[in-house]
């Protein structure tokens, strides 16, 4: 089953008031993805905190199995 990428943009902007994310697929299988990620609670936050809190955003996908992998840029 491939994920839904804009179900995926969604849920990061939904869970991180503000933001802008972008979700594309990298291997054409749709579970292979890279989110593109601005937000304001990234401020001050270190790199590691940025990613956890994008991938928390999709943790259900990540645990239904329909993402296999994501790839997150922050964008500032």
């Amino acid at each position: 089953m491939a994920a839904d990428l804009a179900e995926l943009k969604g849920m990061i902007e939904a869970a991180l008031p503000g933001s802008s994310a972008e979700v594309f697929d990298e291997t054409g299988t749709g579970d292979h993805l890279r989110a593109e990620v601005s937000a304001p609670q990234f401020e001050g936050q270190s790199r590691i905190n940025q990613h956890r809190l994008v991938k928390a955003a999709v943790r259900e996908r990540f645990d239904d199995g329909t993402i296999h992998a994501l790839t997150i840029k922050i964008l500032e």
